[in-house]
């Protein structure tokens, strides 16, 4: 009798860690608990086309993520894509004069924000926004397709 209730209390133990290790699992994945970080600070970027830039997509510089998109929005006086990025803590000296693409991973893959840094000697703060005159929007693979068919039909219909 004594045995069976032991093994109850260790059967339940065992399923609690594995909710307790989906959750994490599930955060990790999600990466939500990255929202939720104080440490940092926010950059903004205006961007012609987005494309498919999604919130929670990461910031990448050199290929290493320091940091994440928390906020897209429209401007529609100016009529561009304003996206807010938060920067992790450790990453203080990325220079005022950065320039910012928007990338994909792989042929289809999700799209990010890529940084290369600049030669500007100050770097930037909380809040700051980047040179509107360095920001490349995103490549449409479906506009380079219809460009590069419209360019081959007006080369068969110019020749004789």
């Amino acid at each position: 009798m004594q045995s069976t209730r032991n093994s109850e209390i260790w059967v339940g133990i065992f399923v609690a860690l594995g909710f307790a290790a989906l959750f994490m699992l599930s955060m990790k994945v999600s990466h939500l608990g990255d929202l939720f970080s104080e440490n940092g600070y926010t950059v903004i970027a205006k961007f012609e086309n987005i494309g498919g830039l999604k919130v929670k997509s990461p910031v990448k510089m050199g290929g290493v993520r320091i940091g994440r998109i928390t906020d897209i929005r429209y401007d529609d006086e100016n009529y561009q894509a304003i996206v807010t990025m938060h920067i992790e803590s450790q990453y203080r000296k990325i220079p005022t004069d950065a320039s910012t693409s928007i990338f994909t991973a792989g042929l289809l893959g999700e799209q990010y924000i890529g940084l290369e840094a600049g030669a500007e000697e100050e770097y930037l703060t909380d809040n700051s926004e980047l040179d509107s005159g360095l920001t490349q929007s995103a490549v449409i693979l479906e506009q380079l397709i219809g460009q590069f068919l419209y360019n081959m039909a007006a080369k068969g219909s110019s020749t004789p």
